[in-house]
């Protein structure tokens, strides 16, 4: 295993090569990399192909629909086969408020398949929508061809249609989710590789946290966000109504836009085998990548984002690693 410190302005970025095929390219030598950050090029500390040691932080949404839901329930036992004895995870849950199930614990502890036990759902299923008036019509006191004309007419200023069908309100707070998450992960050591690794169809609405909030944690704290989309979200063709955004309806999958703000990976899977293998892919994957280490030419007191490009002297290869990341004041001490 190797061991990083964290001093000054040194910076840790994590790789991941795949062919075109999405086979991991083994073999590199540091001088298959170049690392530009803020576009100015940066010479290597540090180049390691060991395993890392994960702190990984399970976030399960529990607004799935009934019949997903309960794939992956059934899926959750092979969780723990995806870590070793070096690895540590807890375990969070969401529907419109997030729960904590477990701190970090041993990946191989006897505990954590009892706590993925209790983190079982029974998933929500849609809501009959409602009108908004009543039998006899009384949505408006005053109203023309059925509609309320004017809001400031009517008593208490309403507005709405006599009749018209309401979507029951969904709340997805994954937004939430993963900020919780990541202030758990901060605590951990900076030699571990920190890891959220969401279950989830991606919808967001309803979290007090927005994205961008979450991302610049996430960038600062040095943490990368995997997941197994479940759900519509994972079948070709459905749930593309979902980007429309009707009102008080959730937002389509945003966990693409995490993975790519932290240098993660996503698998859409369909079927409880499919995602029990998608633990054990990811799971190698955040393990077993390059790890590169330099030291910033830009200040330590900058709090500014900074950008970081990654570039691999082999054809046709998928690069993957944090674009950018905060420098945490933290380190600094």
């Amino acid at each position: 295993m190797a061991n990083f410190v964290m001093q000054v302005n040194e910076v840790v970025v994590p790789v991941t090569v795949k062919d075109s095929k999405g086979n991991p390219v083994s073999g590199l030598t540091w001088r298959d990399f170049k690392v530009y950050e803020n576009n100015i090029p940066e010479n290597m500390r540090v180049f390691s192909v060991d395993p890392a040691a994960l702190s990984i932080a399970f976030v399960i949404d529990q607004t799935l629909p009934s019949n997903y839901m309960d794939e992956v329930n059934q899926s959750m036992a092979a969780i723990q086969g995806a870590l070793t004895p070096y690895d540590e995870a807890a375990v969070f849950s969401y529907t419109h408020f997030t729960k904590e199930w477990t701190g970090f614990t041993g990946g191989q502890s006897s505990r954590l398949p009892a706590v993925l036990s209790l983190a079982q759902a029974t998933g929500t299923d849609p809501s009959v929508p409602t009108t908004d008036s009543d039998p006899l019509g009384s949505a408006c006191s005053i109203s023309i061809n059925d509609t309320c004309p004017d809001p400031n007419l009517q008593p208490g200023h309403q507005h709405q249609m006599n009749g018209v069908m309401n979507l029951p309100k969904e709340v997805h707070a994954l937004n939430d989710a993963i900020l919780a998450a990541a202030k758990e992960l901060s605590t951990r050591p900076k030699e571990r590789r920190r890891i959220i690794y969401v279950i989830s169809d991606g919808k967001e609405y309803g979290s007090k946290a927005t994205f961008n909030e979450v991302r610049k944690y996430l960038q600062t704290n040095n943490i990368t966000v995997y997941a197994t989309v479940v759900g519509q979200s994972a079948q070709w063709g459905e749930g593309w109504l979902d980007r429309f955004h009707l009102p008080k309806e959730a937002y389509d999958n945003i966990l693409y836009k995490y993975a790519a703000a932290t240098g993660g990976d996503l698998l859409a899977e369909r079927g409880v085998n499919s995602m029990e293998k998608s633990y054990a892919k990811i799971s190698e994957e955040a393990r077993n990548q390059y790890t590169l280490l330099y030291l910033s030419h830009e200040s330590i007191y900058d709090g500014k984002y900074r950008s970081i490009n990654i570039v691999v002297d082999r054809p046709n290869v998928v690069v993957t690693a944090k674009p950018g990341y905060y420098p945490s004041a933290q380190e600094y001490k």
